[in-house]
C-alpha cells in the first residue's frame, strides 16, 4: 500500500534515529492531544514500548472537557500506564518531574524521549520539563526537524520530529487536521476538512458549541455546504458581489476549532465505539 499522507523526509529520519536511541532511554513520554487521545496516538508507541517503558502526557487539557480527561487518565492508569494531563500554557511540572525520577538509576539523570504526532505540543512540553525555551516551538506541523538532546535538572531529554503513520487513511488524516496534527492544505484543502468537521459536530450533537459562540443555527435540512455558507456570512468572509468566500470561511472555522476558540470539547472517550 502506498503512502497516503504528508510524510516528509525529516519524519523518516527522525523515526530511524529514535529507534536507534530507544535502547539507551529510561522512559519515553508520548504526548497526545487530550481532545482525542486515541486519534492522536503515535504510530511508534507499540514498537517502542517493547524496548522501554512508555508514559502518556495528555496535552492541551484546557481545550478538552475536564470530565473526559479524568476518564482518560483513569483508563490509562488501569491499563498499567503512567499518565498526566497538562495545560501547556500554564504547565505545572513538579508532579511530573517527581514521578519521572524513579525511572532512572541513582547515579545519573533520567534519559527520556518526547514523542508524538505533529503539533500536539511536544516541544512546549519539553521546554517546561527541562526548564528551558531553546527547543523549536511553533504551531506549524513539522517545526521540529531533527533529534536533539536537552539537559535539565535531573533529566537528559531527546526532542523528536512529529511522526505520522505514513499508511493512515484519508479519513484519519482529515480528522487529525481538526486538531492541527495534519496539514489541511495537503489533505484535501480547507473546504473538505471543514465540511467533514461540520458533519461530525452535527452528528455527535456538538454543534451547540458553534451556535453558542457564533449564533449559527443549522436546521436538519441544511447541507454541509449550506452551513459553511452561513458561517462565511456570519464571519464576514465575503467577496465582491456579496458572495461567500467558502475557502476563507472554511479556514477560519477549522482554525477556530484547532485552537479551541469554540470552547472545550472531548471527541472520544474510553470504551466508546471508534468513530473513524
Amino acid at each position: 500500500m502506498g503512502r497516503t499522507v504528508w510524510f516528509p523526509g525529516h519524519m523518516a529520519k527522525g523515526k530511524r534515529k529514535l529507534s536507534e536511541l530507544a535502547g539507551k532511554l529510561d522512559v519515553i513520554l508520548e504526548v497526545r492531544d487530550a481532545r482525542a487521545p486515541l486519534l492522536t496516538s503515535s504510530p511508534l508507541t507499540e514498537e517502542l514500548s517493547r524496548i522501554c517503558p512508555v508514559a502518556v502526557v495528555l496535552s492541551k487539557k484546557d481545550l478538552a472537557d475536564d470530565k473526559g480527561t479524568a476518564r482518560w487518565i483513569s483508563w490509562f492508569t488501569s491499563a498499567g500506564k503512567k499518565a498526566w494531563a497538562i495545560n501547556l500554557l500554564k504547565p505545572k511540572m513538579e508532579p511530573i518531574r517527581r514521578d519521572l525520577l524513579p525511572y532512572g538509576p541513582p547515579h545519573r539523570e533520567v534519559r527520556l524521549a518526547v514523542v508524538g504526532i505533529p503539533n500536539v505540543g511536544k516541544s512546549m512540553f519539553l521546554n517546561a520539563l527541562v526548564g528551558k525555551s531553546n527547543a523549536p516551538v511553533g504551531g506549524i506541523p513539522g517545526i521540529t526537524r531533527g533529534v536533539s538532546w536537552y539537559k535539565g535538572k535531573g533529566f537528559l531529554a531527546v526532542d523528536t520530529p512529529g511522526i505520522l503513520d505514513p499508511h493512515a487513511g484519508d479519513a484519519v488524516q482529515r480528522r487529525l487536521a481538526w486538531l492541527g496534527g495534519s496539514k489541511s492544505e495537503v489533505i484535501g484543502g480547507y473546504e473538505v476538512i471543514a465540511l467533514d468537521l461540520i458533519d461530525m459536530l452535527r452528528s455527535r450533537g456538538l454543534w451547540r458549541m458553534v451556535e453558542e459562540k457564533w449564533g449559527v443555527a443549522v436546521p436538519d435540512g441544511d447541507s454541509g455546504e449550506d452551513v459553511l455558507e452561513k458561517l462565511g456570512r456570519r464571519l464576514g468572509c465575503l467577496v465582491t458581489g456579496g458572495e461567500v468566500d467558502l475557502t476563507g470561511a472554511a479556514r477560519r472555522f477549522v482554525e477556530a476549532f484547532v485552537s479551541g476558540r469554540l470552547g472545550p470539547v472531548t471527541l472520544e472517550l474510553p470504551g466508546e465505539k471508534p468513530w473513524i
